[in-house]
């Protein structure tokens, strides 16, 4: 069963971008310039601001609401619960990723345009700055630092949270794959990242042994993210065959979900099994198996997809944001 709750019109055509979603919060760009608290129970507006035109991200960090407008040269950082503007911190023109780790605020290197930065994420002062432009897909988080890489490069590093100078670094196997809006990495019971590289490729990277080597070699072309982790299992997206469900630990693979469509490379648990949607319209909830045991059809393309809680999904689609409930039901299809 899957049942549409509530849904909010955007009046904008929508942005992945632009949404953030955390326990209890829900952050949406609306009508050009506007950034809206949403109340996940009814999709009602908590708070209403203006914040500037289409952010490059969206991100909630505790009680704070973080966002990078296009149209000024600001990180801008909100109260959660009222709206309210609580830090503005001024960045170099074209600033785009933004990456939260506890204290402190990783923005820029997005497309070479910038350096990287770090802020306080209390304050919003500035506590380091390359003193170079950096070119990295977007940062992912490890213990102690953050995880760069260039588009198409040969290398991952691991540069300090503190200083951002380089801890570690790893050669790879073939080069890593970047996306303005995809994640490159995928870190694994804490002690462990994977990274997508060339056209068919996940590579393992420990460390603390210092290995890397080529965990997945698919038969046919990934997507463009690092394989999701949900519910103990490795997702990889098949740009042709659906998600493919792997083993953790060598990356076999145990079972396939083909439901004949295009699929977002997004997985969503809930509490009888998963949520994926197709990027024509459809939301499928799978048992976890992998077998499809009902869907339904939203009206227009289903551009993300985010978890509100162990019972509903958020979709945004071309002009909508959708809640949907997804409960028990008796059958597969």
């Amino acid at each position: 069963m899957i049942d549409i709750g509530w849904a909010r019109q955007l009046h904008q055509a929508g942005s992945e971008a632009g949404l953030a979603v955390a326990a209890g919060a829900l952050v949406v760009h609306e009508r050009c310039t506007r950034l809206v608290g949403v109340d996940p129970a009814d999709g009602s507006a908590r708070w209403d601001v203006h914040v500037g035109t289409w952010p490059r991200a969206v991100a909630i960090a505790d009680q704070r609401c973080l966002v990078l407008p296009q149209d000024t040269n600001q990180l801008l950082c909100l109260d959660l619960d009222t709206g309210e503007r609580i830090w503005s911190s001024d960045l170099h023109p074209l600033t785009g990723h933004l990456v939260v780790a506890g204290d402190t605020v990783l923005v820029g290197g997005w497309r070479g345009y910038t350096p990287l930065r770090l802020l306080d994420t209390a304050t919003g002062q500035l506590r380091w700055e390359t003193d170079h432009c950096v070119h990295t897909v977007r940062p992912g988080v490890a213990e102690g630092g953050f995880l760069i890489g260039e588009p198409d490069g040969p290398m991952v590093r691991l540069v300090d949270r503190q200083e951002l100078r380089e801890t570690s670094s790893w050669f790879l196997p073939q080069p890593l794959v970047g996306h303005d809006n995809r994640a490159a990495f995928t870190t694994i019971d804490g002690h462990r990242f994977l990274a997508r590289c060339g056209s068919r490729s996940v590579v393992e990277i420990v460390p603390s042994e210092g290995t890397v080597r080529e965990f997945i070699l698919a038969g046919s072309d990934l997507g463009f993210s690092a394989p999701a982790h949900v519910n103990d299992l490795l997702w990889t997206h098949d740009r042709r065959a659906g998600f493919i469900m792997r083993d953790p630990v060598d990356g076999r693979v145990l079972r396939r979900v083909d439901v004949r469509q295009p699929l977002l490379d997004q997985v969503i648990p809930v509490d009888d099994g998963l949520v994926v949607a197709g990027t024509a319209g459809t939301l499928f909830h799978l048992d976890t198996d992998g077998r499809v045991i009902t869907r339904t059809t939203v009206s227009q393309r289903i551009r993300a997809l985010r978890s509100l809680d162990p019972t509903r999904v958020l979709a945004m689609t071309k002009g909508t944001l959708l809640a949907a409930l997804v409960g028990n039901s008796a059958s597969h299809e």
